[in-house]
């Protein structure tokens, strides 16, 4: 009889089970996540399809601010994207734009890549991407860089 009563009371003084982190991250409570304004995501639409290739980093090509922005412009570089096909932007120099840029894709970091409107991703996407061909192979097919040709056997032979 008394282990009855010592049990429910000692049940009623345990601490409150917690809401495990994952849970409060889900969509139903959205609420808690911060959106851009229509007014932003529709300039960052625009800029995304304003060239065929766009680039949101910190700094610009010739002086990049970060590592991983400069890794970003020397494999565009490396693939001859033409200049006028790659449009840039500093998200230094707009702090809206910089934390807009994040919800707009979805992605947490800077630099991001687009190609002819469409996320393809950040520094480490694009590194994969480059060293499995994957990053060529968008570039042709997207018509930003020609098609590599092979080399003609009569040269090899000179």
């Amino acid at each position: 009889m008394f282990s009855s009563v010592l049990r429910t009371s000692f049940t009623a003084l345990r601490a409150p089970t917690r809401t495990p982190a994952l849970a409060l991250a889900s969509p139903s409570l959205a609420f808690a996540r911060r959106y851009i304004t229509q007014e932003a995501r529709s300039k960052i639409q625009q800029a995304v399809t304003s060239s065929p290739v766009v680039l949101f980093m910190k700094g610009n090509p010739e002086a990049p601010q970060c590592g991983f922005s400069r890794a970003a412009v020397q494999v565009l570089d490396i693939h001859g994207v033409p200049l006028e096909k790659l449009k840039t932007f500093d998200v230094l120099e707009d702090s809206e734009l910089r934390q807009s840029i994040k919800e707009f894709s979805d992605w947490p970091t800077i630099p991001q890549l687009y190609v002819n409107g469409e996320f393809v991703g950040g520094c480490d996407i694009l590194l994969n991407m480059h060293q499995s061909g994957e990053l060529d192979e968008l570039l042709v097919k997207a018509g930003v860089v020609p098609p590599e040709e092979p080399q003609e056997q009569s040269q090899s032979q000179n």
